[in-house]
């Protein structure tokens, strides 16, 4: 099988080196040897040690082949993340995070079966098999990582929690909080971050929890809370529900850091890569310049080596991953780069309408940086 060819290529080659350098060494004051590999040797050696970068298909990922449909797990109703509309088509970026691994393994950005999951459930889904993809909102945290069964892929938005009121309550200010009943998701790292917030600045207050993101929502602009905490994409998406928007006020304190992003199961390096990749291709394409408007003629025309690889005409980065040479251009074609998921699902001509800040480029002023495709 390949996996043992490319294992003994890679040890037969280290054997081989050793052998030089002892072959090398001066013995017993006798000049130094000139036992070097053959020609023959070197080829046959070199052909092996090939097989080394090729990367094979995990379980995962023939999984998806023979289903025809990458499963991913999403949020309920996530407002600039993951939501459905009437007639059940789903937006987010998360959702075109799920896309763009649709398009590199499968050729069609649209074949995903979207799951909506709550806090609770989602851990709990992609350990037990049955999402490929977890793409919901979710922060990445030591625990998570280290204790889930899950491995996060990538960070693909910069948040931080804080905390929204009625205006009418008069509060400017989280230092004004104790004594307050607190509307809360269960299951999401909010719960431990108010806790730690209110522990720190020796303030108390009344967690009301839900398990869902629209039930927290509701019982907030209903009123059964006086304040709602989660991340700031959160607040902006659940203030947009409310009959009068502007009757609610975030309040300016960030109390925590939330990078959030797409999550794996542990155990399938292969699919690992795939959906880490699959995503820096959107930021590497943003970074290039280079969207679905303008794509093909890219392809077409640029000499540029990195902007080739990203087009498919360049070096053939694909079979690193067990995809083929145009999965990236398949991603910026069909989804498009990172700068245009971002500015259709948060920019200026959305209900959340958000300064893109951290999640800018780092070349304008955010820390939005990935490794190069190359």
């Amino acid at each position: 099988r390949i996996n043992f060819l490319k294992l003994g290529a890679c040890r037969i080659w280290r054997s081989t080196d050793r052998f030089n350098e002892k072959a090398s060494a001066p013995h017993n004051g006798r000049r130094k040897g000139n036992n070097k590999m053959n020609i023959k040797t070197v080829c046959a050696m070199g052909a092996l040690l090939a097989l080394c970068s090729v990367a094979n298909a995990g379980p995962v990922l023939d999984a998806v082949k023979a289903r025809g449909q990458v499963i991913c797990g999403v949020n309920t109703a996530a407002p600039g993340f993951a939501s459905a509309d009437s007639k059940g088509q789903w937006t987010g970026l998360d959702v075109d995070t799920c896309r763009a691994v649709a398009a590199a393994v499968l050729g069609d950005a649209q074949k995903v079966k979207f799951v909506p999951l709550s806090s609770p459930q989602r851990f709990t889904a992609l350990q037990s098999g049955e999402i490929d993809i977890l793409s919901r909102n979710t922060t990445w945290t030591l625990t998570r990582d280290a204790s889930q069964g899950a491995v996060f892929a990538a960070i693909n938005y910069y948040d931080g929690q804080g905390f929204m009121v009625p205006k009418k309550l008069g509060v400017k200010s989280a230092k004004q909080l104790n004594g307050a009943t607190v509307c809360l998701q269960s299951g999401t790292s909010s719960v431990q971050a108010m806790a730690d917030y209110f522990a720190a600045n020796n303030m108390k207050y009344k967690p009301v929890m839900f398990d869902t993101t629209e039930a927290t929502q509701s019982a907030f602009i209903s009123g059964r809370c006086q304040v709602y905490t989660t991340d700031m994409s959160d607040l902006a998406g659940a203030r947009t529900r409310a009959r009068n928007p502007a009757d609610f006020e975030i309040l300016p304190e960030t109390i925590s850091k939330e990078p959030l992003g797409p999550s794996v199961r542990r155990g399938d390096d292969e699919w690992f890569q795939i959906v880490r990749w699959s995503f820096f291709a959107m930021v590497e394409a943003e970074e290039n310049g280079i969207t679905k408007a303008n794509v093909d003629q890219i392809r077409a025309t640029s000499k540029v080596p990195q902007v080739m690889r990203l087009v498919g005409t360049g070096d053939d980065t694909g079979k690193l991953l067990g995809l083929d040479k145009d999965w990236s251009y398949r991603i910026i074609k069909q989804v498009g780069n990172y700068g245009e998921s971002w500015t259709a699902n948060f920019g200026p001509n959305t209900k959340l309408n958000l300064p893109r800040g951290l999640n800018n480029l780092w070349t304008k002023g955010g820390v939005m940086y990935v490794p190069p495709i190359r």
